[in-house]
């Protein structure tokens, strides 16, 4: 049989020494986690990727998490036009690394779980323990109506979903043939062999931020990822929200821990950043692929005053896309994850311009600076 819960924690990768995981976000769809138009936006390549995960593994980064994406945005970059499937981009990058975890999004409706669960345990076994599985339950209606499913309502989608994972923890866990009856889904005589690697289950994570989206987490999930500030003044806010999520989770008996995204863009100075991310995020901004974005949430100028609505868009391409923007010197950015871990953070997925390019200053100034404040370890 499966070991317990507990028992995660013999996982290779995720239960390490630092206190902040930290992680590459959207590096499998192009332009990555910036609607911009600028020409060193990140291409999601191959090529790049592999690059990317060995420099990320080598460096000591934790994980590797991508983006479920089926079309893009439009604009005139087709934000995330070009994506690479998660389950496989993670089969391949887990056979080149040898530390971190790869994760691979599914979107529950989208996959059968039996399929999803043996998919997951073939990648497990590649990456010797080494595999996460994200699951979304589904927001994106043009992305639903391209394979001919109908999302349902809110709380339904849920149900399925809670159906979904019970089936492929079964499925890693029954030693024999298991049936299941449910309001969604129902199998007979169903099998799957082999279990996950070294008689544990993948780390499991989801990011749900409504209400039954939070309690679905908290009922299933290791991880769960929020919304976070990074400044040092918002370490209560910050904290009180980690504090709110792991009380809830204990409620019912569980443990969970929080992580969240961000962009980085740091340079030698301050002026230096600022620039570049004025640069990036607003004067070259792909307006029409953000527009797209925004009405997928049912916003735009006729749902919504105007001058809200270009508010809520300017908003949007400066903090929301890639999450709380981490820009600064070495040292400010150092100081900002270092604030966030302090508020009981326990991982960050983040993002790059360019992945590629950035990735070495970072690996070079931050890394370090991290370690002597204590929130990751020297390999």
């Amino acid at each position: 049989m499966l070991a317990p819960s507990a028992s995660l924690k013999n996982r290779l990768a995720m239960y390490n020494g630092n206190a902040l995981k930290i992680g590459l976000f959207g590096a499998n769809c192009s332009s990555g986690r910036s609607a911009t138009k600028v020409p060193e936006r990140w291409s999601a390549s191959w090529p790049d990727c592999l690059k990317l995960a060995r420099l990320a593994d080598d460096a000591g980064f934790d994980f590797m998490l991508p983006i479920a994406r089926w079309k893009g945005y439009g604009g005139d970059t087709d934000f995330h036009g070009r994506s690479l499937e998660t389950i496989t981009w993670a089969v391949g990058l887990l056979a080149a690394t040898r530390h971190m975890t790869v994760f691979g999004t599914v979107h529950a409706p989208l996959f059968h779980p039996l399929i999803a669960a043996k998919e997951f345990v073939t990648a497990d076994h590649i990456g010797e323990g080494r595999v996460g599985v994200n699951i979304v339950v589904g927001w994106n209606e043009g992305e639903f109506e391209m394979f001919g499913v109908k999302q349902r309502e809110h709380e339904a989608r849920y149900a399925y979903a809670q159906e979904w994972v019970d089936i492929v923890k079964e499925a890693w866990t029954s030693e024999g043939t298991f049936d299941f009856e449910g309001k969604f889904l129902q199998l007979k005589g169903a099998r799957a062999f082999p279990k996950p690697y070294g008689d544990t289950r993948p780390l499991m994570m989801n990011a749900g931020s409504s209400d039954v989206g939070q309690a679905f987490a908290l009922r299933n999930c290791d991880a769960f990822f929020v919304a976070t500030q990074g400044s040092r003044t918002s370490l209560a806010a910050n904290a009180a929200k980690v504090s709110e999520i792991k009380a809830a989770a204990k409620n019912i008996g569980r443990d969970i821990e929080v992580f969240t995204v961000g962009q980085i863009i740091c340079r030698p100075t301050q002026k230096e950043a600022e620039d570049y991310y004025q640069h990036v995020n607003i004067e070259n901004a792909d307006w029409e692929a953000l527009d797209c974005m925004l009405a997928n949430k049912n916003m735009t100028p006729q749902t919504m005053p105007a001058e809200e609505y270009y508010a809520k868009r300017r908003y949007f391409a400066a903090n929301a896309v890639g999450g709380y923007a981490f820009v600064g010197t070495p040292d400010r950015v150092a100081d900002e994850l270092t604030a966030i871990s302090q508020a009981g953070v326990h991982g960050i997925g983040v993002s790059f311009v360019n992945y590629l390019d950035e990735l070495p200053y970072f690996c070079d100034e931050v890394l370090p600076r991290l370690e002597r404040q204590g929130v990751r370890v020297k390999r």
